[in-house]
């Protein structure tokens, strides 16, 4: 039972179970921010000692003043030096810095939300550039590959096939009845690097950990899943440390049946408006489970729709710089898997709204897989098939349709040859280049490359981070097309909605709003997306559009609506800091 009080008319809801400050909830205590507003009120008043510098929800290191060491028992357990949070995260940055490998930058973050997770989300929050690419894509991707080895505390729920019939008893042990919004991956498509098992947890929890960041989500209204139901990675099966099922992945019926009770599980304990974000599943399942559950739960597939939506905000972004619309486009994709499928839904849909037939909207898309151009002549023709000849080189599909623009979704180093952007180059004034797939290892061309074999004339973005590029005496600044400029905006806006579905016309939406806030500065410069510098206030922006969205299409259910909704947002979203020393960031 809540009870309910509208102040200034804004709902505000307090659990009668749970004191958890932030987004939606607030308290009594909640005018005064300080390191107790984001805990459950029997520890803010219990937690003394060793156990609360032991608790990274209660723990915030030297920073304790000489008051709080006497009042809370802290005198003998630290040392004397009194550093506030400025100090500590600028301490942070620096370790940080000295480090040469990224996976002991990746393993040193992990260990700081550990032991003081309003440092570590602090520290995300002023360095995004820097930081981001760490506890995200690229390097999540590395650290995925060695999770068992620097596996140490639980971060997220396990939850295995051998736990079938037995979910709502895991939900149980995790003790925590309010939780918002979760982020569920199998591990069976990992980035570009396929089956990862029991390791994709590492997704799930640096996907979590940006909802905090970027879209000031309290990290206790969180949980990563994974769902182990085993694993075809012979070198995981034969890892003697492999932390996951020594197994075959489980498919068929049996998969299906734990998905089942999960998605029920979920909402059992949580309730139908918790968001259930689903993540790197595999071909065969993603879109299918997205069918499966569309419709009857909040949930969402940020491989399939958040990579949709940042996509199509790139191709709004180059259509504010050459005047173009998006049903005037020729598009081919390397890659026929997921991530293609839904770009190109998504795609469609607005070229419908431009006033294109559904069939002529499919006729401006192609297509390529590993079988060469996707075409009728196939058995069983897959969506997007071209009544054409059969060709299996990019470079003879890329002159045989002379695209605008191309889309790289397969993970295939170097797919985009010299002779393919040389070309693109040579047939558009401004060719699009998006080389989409993760980790930069697998981007199917540098920003280097783009630039310099197309002469400078392309515009260009990458699913993971590139630097500066020189050409000559020319500055090239690529841009990222990063998911996190979309999925933390969603789940922001569905969780002050309280949306219970989510549609593909919320993520086109959100991706007019994300190219809308592109300056003409940035446009000059040819960047397609803001800068990531920018990215909690474009956030919060895109928040607060989708939420107009939401009561819009009446698809909201908390009332009344908020008048402003940008404001209303900002004041309820998760702040870490626990003193007064930051003025601006170091």
């Amino acid at each position: 039972m809540s009870k309910i009080k509208v102040t200034q008319g804004i709902l505000r809801a307090v659990s009668a179970t749970k004191f958890i400050d932030g987004f939606i909830v607030s308290i009594a205590y909640q005018p005064k921010r300080t390191l107790f507003n984001f805990l459950d009120y029997s520890k803010r008043i219990s937690l003394k000692g060793r156990h609360l510098i032991r608790d990274p929800d209660t723990n915030k290191g030297l920073a304790f003043t000489e008051e709080e060491r006497q009042k809370y028992r802290l005198q003998g357990l630290l040392p004397a030096g009194v550093h506030n949070q400025a100090h500590q995260a600028k301490l942070v940055i620096d370790q940080i810095r000295e480090f040469r490998k990224d996976l002991n930058k990746y393993i040193y973050l992990r260990d700081l939300q550990d032991y003081n997770k309003h440092l570590f989300y602090r520290v995300l929050q002023m360095y995004p550039d820097e930081l981001m690419p760490i506890v995200y894509t690229p390097v999540v991707g590395l650290a995925c590959l060695h999770y068992s080895r620097i596996y140490k505390r639980p971060r997220g729920l396990f939850v295995t096939i051998n736990d079938a019939g037995n979910v709502d008893t895991l939900f149980k042990n995790w003790d925590d009845s309010g939780i918002r919004a979760i982020v569920v991956t199998d591990g069976e498509r990992i980035l570009g690097l396929g089956d990862q098992g029991a390791h994709g947890m590492g997704i799930s929890v640096g996907k979590m950990a940006l909802y905090t960041a970027i879209g000031g989500i309290p990290p206790s209204l969180t949980l990563p899943v994974c769902l182990d139901v085993g694993t075809n990675n012979e070198e995981l099966l034969n890892d003697p440390y492999y932390i996951g099922l020594h197994k075959k992945r489980t498919t068929g019926p049996e998969y299906d049946a734990l998905i089942d009770e999960f998605m029920q599980c979920v909402v059992k304990r949580y309730g139908i408006n918790c968001l259930i974000q689903f993540e790197d599943f595999g071909n065969a399942n993603a879109r299918r489970l997205l069918e499966r559950y569309r419709h009857n739960y909040c949930t969402f597939n940020d491989d399939i729709q958040g990579t949709a939506s940042v996509t199509l905000a790139g191709i709004f972004s180059f259509n504010r710089i050459t005047g173009m619309t998006v049903s005037q486009h020729t598009f081919l994709f390397q890659g026929a898997g997921t991530a293609a499928l839904g770009i190109a839904d998504l795609i469609v849909e607005q070229m419908i709204h431009e006033g294109l037939s559904e069939q002529a909207a499919h006729d401006r898309i192609w297509m390529r897989d590993i079988e060469g151009l996707v075409t009728k002549s196939r058995a069983n023709p897959p969506k997007y098939a071209k009544d054409t000849k059969d060709i299996f080189e990019l470079e003879g599909i890329v002159r045989h349709i002379k695209p605008t623009c191309i889309i790289g979704v397969s993970a295939q180093t170097g797919a985009f040859t010299k002779e393919i952007l040389a070309y693109m180059a040579e047939i558009n004034p401004r060719p699009l280049i998006l080389s989409l797939s993760n980790p930069t290892s697998k981007s199917e061309c540098t920003a280097e490359e783009a630039y310099r074999f197309t002469n400078g004339q392309c515009l260009f973005a990458s699913g993971s981070p590139f630097g500066i590029v020189y050409i000559g005496n020319k500055r090239f600044e690529p841009s990222q097309g990063n998911n996190a400029y979309i999925f933390p905006a969603m789940a922001l806006s569905i969780m002050a909605c309280g949306a219970k579905v989510v549609n593909d016309q919320a993520f086109i939406r959100a991706a007019m709003s994300l190219a809308a806030q592109v300056t003409q500065a940035e446009l000059n410069d040819g960047r397609l997306y803001p800068s990531l510098g920018k990215i909690h206030d474009v956030t919060r922006e895109i928040a607060a559009d989708l939420c107009n969205y939401f009561y819009e299409e009446k698809l909201a259910t908390f009332m009344p609506e908020p008048l402003d909704k940008y404001s209303f947002l900002k004041s309820h979203q998760y702040e870490p800091i626990y003193d007064q020393s930051f003025k601006k960031p170091a």
